[in-house]
């Protein structure tokens, strides 16, 4: 019988895989393309706290959940006891199965708030932030965090037991520091050093770098965690859940998405864009997306141009089928890059 990971009353499949919490991006229209090519949780953007219970209507929109979706946790971040405790209270109406605190985000506009990777400054802090949220709600609570504040400031194996010990059921750790932002090589022997901890008994998920099929199984095997977290290789490619997973299974490499594949789910993205969104703002958000769907594919250039420049979804429409078709007779001209 294959083991389990658990992360409180939710039972998923051994070694899982994870979509990361990324703003403008892990929406319920892609979350919905992610499950279909088999991730196993995902994350919902993640939300003010401060929105939240000010009803802002970006952040009240941001706990729409579909049953399809599931199991799936909200993310939210902040750095007030009370505001963080009335949150958790309206995200456990939402009836999402997780809820997950972030400690990671690296941005200015976050960060000097003292949320997000802010609170990395203060440890202290983030425990008993921690504590006021696990108290405040009967959902599992997750962490999500990076390394430390910067390569002085790398507390991660005393964080991860703190947090443990105040009632965390999971632990998601991104292998950077906060200054490092997104640059330079995630450092993943300090997951492996919180990993090998005898006193760490909840799930440890790695984050940061994870691309490709081979990493995965390499980082996997290497560092001993209990499932990987994918965000940037998902963009306009959610086939990497299900790449891993078959290299996992069989030791050899799925061929890259056809072009019928890759303009399905540009399609399908853009329908549940405009559906959930509305017609207007579905539409524009859906303009960053189309470059990575079609990345590499010869002789693109065109093609992206009037999609990131065409208002009316019927001709959007159109413009995808006509890409289908100018590629149908060569469905594998895709660059790996």
């Amino acid at each position: 019988m294959q083991k389990s990971v658990q992360i409180g009353p939710v039972l998923l499949p051994e070694f899982p895989l994870l979509l990361a919490p990324m703003e403008d991006v892990s929406d319920p229209p892609f979350r919905a393309l992610c499950k279909l090519q088999g991730c196993d949780l995902m994350y919902t953007e993640f939300i003010s706290v401060e929105g939240l219970i000010r009803d802002a209507q970006k952040s009240i929109q941001k706990l729409d959940i579909y049953p399809e979706e599931r199991p799936i946790g909200v993310q939210i971040f902040g750095a007030e006891y009370d505001s963080m405790m009335k949150a958790a209270e309206i995200v456990e109406r939402a009836k999402p199965e997780i809820l997950d605190i972030n400690y990671g985000c690296p941005v200015q506009k976050v960060v000097c708030k003292m949320a997000g990777a802010g609170i990395l400054k203060d440890v202290p802090k983030m425990v008993k932030l921690t504590e006021a949220v696990v108290k405040s709600t009967s959902l599992p609570v997750t962490v999500k965090t990076r390394l430390g504040w910067d390569d002085s400031m790398i507390y991660i194996e005393d964080v991860a037991e703190r947090l443990q010990d105040i009632g965390i059921k999971a632990l998601t750790i991104h292998a950077r520091t906060r200054s490092q932002m997104y640059k330079g090589e995630a450092d993943w022997s300090w997951i492996a050093k919180v990993k090998n901890n005898p006193r760490i008994h909840i799930p440890i998920f790695g984050n940061g770098d994870i691309d490709n099929p081979v990493k995965a199984l390499e980082y996997k095997n290497r560092y001993g965690v209990d499932g990987l977290m994918i965000g940037r290789a998902s963009i306009g490619y959610p086939w990497i859940f299900r790449e891993i997973k078959h290299y996992f299974e069989t030791g050899t490499l799925l061929n890259p998405p056809t072009t019928k594949e890759r303009v399905d789910a540009a399609r399908l993205h853009l329908i549940n864009s405009i559906r959930w969104k509305g017609e207007k703002l579905g539409i524009l958000e859906m303009r960053r997306h189309y470059t990575n769907y079609f990345k590499g594919m010869p002789n693109i250039k065109e093609y992206r141009m009037q999609l990131v420049t065409e208002s009316n979804v019927d001709l959007l429409l159109e413009i995808l089928n006509e890409l289908e078709n100018s590629y149908s007779s060569e469905p594998n001209l895709i660059l790996q890059e």
